[in-house]
């Protein structure tokens, strides 16, 4: 049985002061809960202070992006070992703004995740389409290159511990979502191409929905059998809706 992943990408939003506001209600009304297990993605700037807020909790800490050399002459960017040391499980990598503004490849995502299991780190690999691919039917095209690229050279191991987010780009933040049974039939896809390289581990590895959850629709994706979860966008800034999607991925 997997266990689902509720994970709340903030993107750029939230001051340190609001981050640390947002994670002391959150502490609070999701105490207890082991059934779904939770993250809290940030800003960079706001790592420390969240996970000052959430140690010994049941919130996990996740990371938005990481660059995959371990320290040098790359300004701007963040390392495995700094995510690491400030209390890190996850980070999240080839997320579609993250491919289209800064011009991510395959390959750079690729290493990216193989830096991520070498400093401890587990991570989240968006994968979609946009509207013009889904309308002209490649969908699954789109898909198999990404999660083909994205999964090179890992071990079995690495396989089970990563997450892939399915993020259909065209429901990203627009208030469309793509229907249950369609979001289910694109992840079993998914599924599938893991078992072609890696065997049975494909049953192991969590496969979240992303684009558009919400409180209204987190019960309906949760009952489809593919969908271990979700990548939570815009309602994950408000605790109210965040909790909800929780109780409602609670199966």
């Amino acid at each position: 049985m997997r266990k689902p992943l509720i994970a709340g990408n903030w993107k750029m939003n939230k001051t340190a002061a609001e981050a640390a506001e947002l994670v002391t209600i959150l502490k609070e009304k999701l105490a207890g809960i082991d059934e779904v297990e939770i993250a809290v993605c940030p800003p960079a700037v706001n790592l420390v202070p969240v996970y000052n807020i959430i140690s010994g909790t049941n919130l996990k800490l996740g990371a938005q992006n990481m660059y995959w050399e371990e320290s040098g002459a790359y300004t701007g960017e963040v390392s495995g070992p700094m995510l690491k040391e400030v209390g890190t499980t996850y980070v999240i990598l080839g997320h579609s703004e993250r491919r289209e503004y800064f011009k991510e490849s395959d390959e750079d995502v690729n290493k990216k995740a193989l830096a991520a299991f070498k400093f401890g780190l587990k991570p989240i690999i968006c994968v979609g389409e946009t509207l013009e691919e889904r309308e002209a039917g490649k969908t699954l095209d789109k898909v198999r290159g990404q999660v083909k690229a994205g999964l090179r050279a890992f071990s079995r191991e690495e396989v089970i511990e990563t997450v892939i987010a399915y993020e259909p780009i065209w429901a990203i933040g627009t208030g469309r979502n793509a229907t249950a049974e369609d979001a289910n039939e694109v992840i079993k896809y998914i599924r599938e191409l893991v078992r072609e390289d890696f065997g049975d581990a494909a049953d192991q590895m969590r496969i979240q929905y992303g684009g558009s959850v919400k409180p209204s629709n987190i019960a309906e994706l949760m009952a489809q059998p593919e969908i271990d979860g979700a990548l939570v966008g815009g309602a994950s800034l408000d605790a109210d809706s965040f909790v909800q999607i929780v109780e409602g991925a609670r199966k």
